[in-house]
């Protein structure tokens, strides 16, 4: 480890056992591995430098942002080649930020959360969200062409980029950072890499397209009696006017989970519908009348029959669905037993029937093993998360702030 502690210093080149230790893990301790080293760089020559003498001494290179993955992508084969984890986490510099061209220069150890907020002193949104984003960092978010709950408006992470810098297997750089919107003057290679997870080379800045503030934002808690009900409530608030940036289906124990894990929690609602939809509204002009087209199309779903009880977020509660709700149903599953996760791709209009196919065969499951399990559907992305697993531990959370109108 010699060779790097030149290339990099010796304080970036961790091998005692205790320093290791957080990188041999995964966030949830299903995967455990322990490297070599863990090497952490702090400029694009350095990871250059890194990858070319771990390429001429046959090391293996684990890429390594927030570690926030729950599928082990960031920690090593417990069994594999030698290996050492390359974190980014020092190379956090937002290089650059143009308003006027909505875009920043953001490198792959910046925080995401720490990049919304930069744009958002600009005046300006870069509008990817997931309950992870105060953790994850850029590099991971798109190596795993991450989405999160606002993919229904903007897109996953791909659709967010203008260019890359990524250093290649061999230690060559390609800088690919033009913020360019039409360019078809050749491949875009910048979609190689974005969902990769570091196999075909090593992201070490991004410059990512930003989205005029939102104004105005509406957030609402609603019961609907059905998968089938959720999707008509779907279509009706497609069609409402407002533009629609997020629309979570998600199963009562799904929310009973995060009722009796999310510290400072109230839910909105009795939970007594077998299903719920988390949706948020926003528009990009504070003269647009939001919540009223909100009122205006629940109440039409209502005299319909697809919600049966419904909550509007005032301001100090939207975060809820925004963030605080991924967040607080993932730290619930980490206090649980024994649990395995799957995410499935359906195509919106399938949901209601791949629903019943999954909680039918996630019941025959249960009688057998004895797991409980619990699903959120991002509806309008296709998406389905369960989580099965045994044995309930933790402790309930206590109730706190939050103030839900009742509509």
């Amino acid at each position: 480890m010699n060779a790097f502690a030149d290339a990099i210093g010796p304080a970036n080149v961790l091998t005692d056992a205790e320093d290791i230790a957080p990188y041999a893990v995964d966030w949830r301790g299903s995967y455990r591995g322990v490297p070599e080293a863990v090497l952490r760089p702090g400029s694009t020559a350095e990871v250059s430098e890194i990858v070319r003498r771990c390429a001429a001494e046959g090391l293996a290179i684990v890429p390594a942002g927030g570690r926030t993955g729950l599928s082990g992508g960031a920690v090593p084969q417990a069994n594999g080649p030698r290996s050492v984890v390359l974190s980014l986490e020092r190379m956090n510099r937002i290089r650059d930020l143009d308003t006027r061209d909505f875009s920043l220069v953001a490198e792959a150890g910046c925080v995401v959360q720490t990049v919304q907020q930069a744009a958002a002193e600009a005046g300006r949104l870069f509008p990817i969200q997931w309950g992870a984003q105060g953790t994850a960092q850029i590099g991971g978010m798109l190596s795993t062409n991450a989405g999160g709950i606002r993919t229904l408006k903007w897109g996953n992470a791909r659709e967010l980029v203008l260019g890359l810098e990524v250093v290649l297997p061999d230690g060559r750089v390609l800088d690919d950072l033009r913020r360019v919107r039409k360019d078809n003057s050749c491949y875009a290679l910048r979609h190689m890499f974005i969902g990769g997870e570091g196999t075909l080379g090593i992201i070490t800045a991004a410059a990512l397209r930003l989205q005029p503030a939102l104004k105005r934002v509406e957030t609402a808690f609603v019961a609907v009696p059905s998968p089938d009900a959720a999707l008509s409530l779907f279509g009706r608030v497609m069609e409402s006017g407002a533009e629609v940036i997020a629309f979570e289906l998600c199963q009562r124990i799904c929310m009973e989970m995060a009722a009796k894990h999310g510290v400072g929690l109230r839910m909105p609602l009795p939970l007594e519908s077998p299903w719920f939809v988390m949706l948020e509204m926003s528009a990009s002009h504070a003269s647009v009348p939001l919540r009223e087209i909100l009122e205006d199309t629940l109440g039409a779903a209502m005299e319909a029959g697809e919600v049966t009880d419904a909550a509007i977020a005032e301001s100090d509660a939207r975060g809820w669905v925004s963030g605080r709700s991924g967040r607080i149903i993932r730290n619930a599953h980490a206090r649980m037993g024994r649990r395995s996760g799957r995410t499935h791709r359906c195509r919106f209009p399938r949901c209601p029937s791949f629903c019943g196919w999954r909680s039918g065969r996630c019941s025959l499951v249960g009688q057998r093993d004895g797991c409980r399990r619990s699903g959120m559907r991002g509806m309008g992305t296709s998406t389905s998360r369960s989580m099965r697993r045994r044995g309930w531990t933790g402790r309930p959370g206590s109730l706190g702030p939050g103030e839900w109108s009742r509509w």
